[in-house]
């Protein structure tokens, strides 16, 4: 009854003015400072604060927790060499220049992932300094960007779930033993709400990470530590948003549908699952009939064409998102990926049971190896990751990822820069089950579908693409110097039979090749594509797979004609506009010679889907509609066809 009276006391508070400053909740939407409706887009801080063991590639029987990690290394190097390393760790995983860089990528905000511990002395349950100092510098950095903080407990007293990321024993107390881990909770929130009541360069609060109860504890026990923090945090700061994430690794929220505050707004999280409306429905449904906001708080460990596509399913429906995470070590799905430092990789071995044990000396030398790396400047950037999020052409343009010049070599992996169907095209583009990782089967080089690893071909590049399947394809703007005749000398390997493979610009078709088998997989040799002609200028090269199984590492184009190329193609610069297209699309092209025009689209499984006979044309640049009414939303085929000679373009269709 009396938790009845406060929450409607609580409700009954008066409505903040929109335009304070502060972000709001209101009629399901999230309310910039400036009281107007905006779709955020952050980052999270992972990894700095609170340690995880796949980020770092530390195995350990729990998955990698802070107690076990940093177990492991006073296991090393003693309680005096962790806190230096530690020291030096945190120093380097987030600094000025990390913010700087990520407003540069254009975040609009960050996540900071804490653990409790940075906020309260369990020994002598009262608050540590040390945390605000660590929140107070972090403001210090984003404020010149106005980058706004979303503060988040990610590990929680006693332990909000039974894993790793809560740095957890094995038992999530915080729901076995509310005594006292959750006065905890509300005493460390309390200390916080009222440090920062009125700092308005942050958005709110997530309350508690991912929690997930026990087998016999009812929903009702999430939903009552909620209400209490929220009256507890009001009764200081009645300024901030209140994140408030479901049961089960925030994607349950059967509990929580009567909202617990009138500035709060719902978080969920979504990983390794379908990027259709559905995966979402239950959600945008809770959004209607409460009026509370969604959040994407967590999202990622995927590969870029899931990225582009959870992206825009978030912002089609109005809901920001915060990404997981903006760095880690030797990652292709983060924006920012470290090195693995000189004797680091042998100190992973050994935790994993494959190398034997170092000595004290070069374990913390390799530690504070590992530490000194994780400096932005050290890092490589993904930059597949930033365009997948931010560049709206991800899914209808191709540009270059690397500047290809003909005559010359094009290494295989360094195909062009989009997603799945724009840039290339693979049958298994990304991960909808498991653990971190996406569509890249061999995890190396890009984190697109593509699948690619480490090569060893001593005339070849570094990486090679792998696991081809049957009209998978891959596409390359290149620069050709001078027209004439090239000889395309290919790098292949084969463990089975081998297949075939084609090329063309264009869309024009300049052949194919066999692949015969060469004995293994990383067993390489040459295959030529001989005197093919190839126009000056800047052209689409496109590699497709006709058949088979086997590996390419690089394509070397050798001019072997010095006269210009006798005779042209039928038709060159196919263009399809829009693509991706909703109701109409326009088909342009140049022909250098007058020709009988026809065209006609396939579905993706060859199915005749519409023809048109535009007649015969006369040379130039001419323009055909496509006729797209009535076509399903897919992929399909477009073959445009000139006295003999035909070009083929992929087509997308949306509605």
């Amino acid at each position: 009854m009396l938790r009845s009276l406060a929450l409607v006391l609580l409700f009954a508070a008066p409505v903040l003015a929109q335009g304070d400053g502060f972000f709001r909740a209101s009629d399901g939407q999230i309310l910039d400072g400036s009281g107007e409706p905006v779709v955020i887009r952050g980052v999270g801080l992972g990894g700095w604060l609170v340690p995880e063991g796949y980020m770092l590639h530390i195995s350990a029987p729990d998955g990698g927790s802070p107690r076990s990690i940093r177990a492991q290394i006073v296991d090393l190097i003693g309680e005096d060499g962790a806190d230096e390393f530690f020291e030096v760790y945190r120093a380097n995983y987030v600094e000025q220049k990390d913010i700087d860089q990520i407003a540069a990528w254009g975040y609009d905000h960050v996540r900071l992932p804490f653990h409790y511990l940075d906020f309260w002395d369990p020994e002598t349950e009262t608050i540590r300094e040390e945390g605000f100092q660590i929140v107070d510098d972090l403001l210090a950095w984003c404020r010149p960007h106005g980058l706004e903080v979303v503060l988040d407990m990610h590990a929680a007293p006693g332990a909000q779930n039974a894993g790793n990321i809560s740095d957890s024993d094995g038992t999530a107390r915080l729901w076995t033993e509310p005594d006292p881990y959750q006065d905890w909770v509300v005493e460390i929130w309390t200390a916080i709400a009222e440090r920062y009541a009125d700092e308005t360069l942050i958005m709110g609060y997530d309350l508690i990470n991912e929690p997930v109860l026990p087998d016999g504890i009812p929903g009702s026990d999430l939903r009552d530590l909620y209400a209490r923090l929220a009256e507890a945090i009001r009764e200081v700061d009645p300024n901030h948003l209140l994140f408030i994430e479901g049961n089960f690794y925030a994607t349950d929220f059967s509990a929580l549908e009567e909202p617990v505050d009138d500035n709060m707004v719902y978080a969920f999280h979504k990983y390794w699952s379908s990027v259709g409306q559905p995966s979402i429905q239950y959600l945008l449904d809770l959004r209607a009939e409460t009026g509370v906001p969604l959040w994407l708080g967590e999202t990622g460990e995927n590969s870029n064409p899931w990225f582009y596509a959870v992206r825009r399913l978030a912002e089609a429906n109005g809901i920001g998102w915060n990404w997981w995470t903006h760095k880690k070590i030797e990652t292709l799905s983060a924006p920012a990926s470290a090195p693995f430092a000189p004797g680091y990789e042998a100190l992973v071995r050994y935790w994993q049971g494959n190398g034997g044990r170092p000595s004290a000396e070069a374990a913390r030398a390799a530690l504070l190896a590992m530490a000194n790396g994780l400096d932005l400047d050290r890092t490589t950037r993904n930059e597949g990751v930033i365009a997948a999020l931010f560049d709206d052409s991800f899914g209808t343009t191709p540009r270059p990822f690397r500047t290809h010049r003909i005559p010359g070599t094009i290494h295989a992996v360094d195909y062009d820069l989009g997603d799945q169907g724009v840039a290339y095209s693979d049958a298994d583009p990304w991960a909808i089950s498991g653990t971190p990782g996406g569509g890249n089967t061999g995890g190396a080089y890009r984190n697109d579908g593509v699948d690619i690893e480490r090569s060893t071909d001593p005339q070849g590049a570094a990486y090679n693409v792998g696991w081809v399947e049957t009209l998978e394809w891959l596409r390359y703007t290149a620069t050709v110097e001078e027209a004439g005749r090239y000889d395309v000398e290919i790098r292949v390997a084969s463990g089975g039979t081998g297949g075939r493979l084609a090329l063309d610009v264009d869309g024009a078709s300049l052949g194919t090749v066999t692949v015969p088998g060469t004995g293994g997989w990383q067993s390489w040799r040459s295959v030529t594509l001989p005197g093919v002609a190839i126009p000056a200028g800047e052209h689409a090269i496109r590699v497709t797979v006709r058949s088979g199984e086997f590996n390419i590492n690089q394509m070397r184009f050798i001019r072997v004609g010095d006269t210009a190329v006798e005779g042209e193609p039928a038709v060159l610069g196919v263009r399809i506009a829009p693509n991706p297209a909703v109701r109409s699309a326009t088909l342009s092209l140049t022909l250098p010679a007058s020709g009988d025009v026809s065209v006609v689209v396939f579905d993706a499984l060859g199915r005749l889907a519409a023809v048109t006979e535009a007649g015969r044309l006369g040379a130039g640049e001419r323009e055909i509609d496509l006729p797209l009414r009535g076509l399903a939303p897919g992929i399909y085929l477009v073959r445009v066809t000139v006295g003999d000679a035909a070009v083929t373009q992929q087509l997308v269709v949306h509605r």
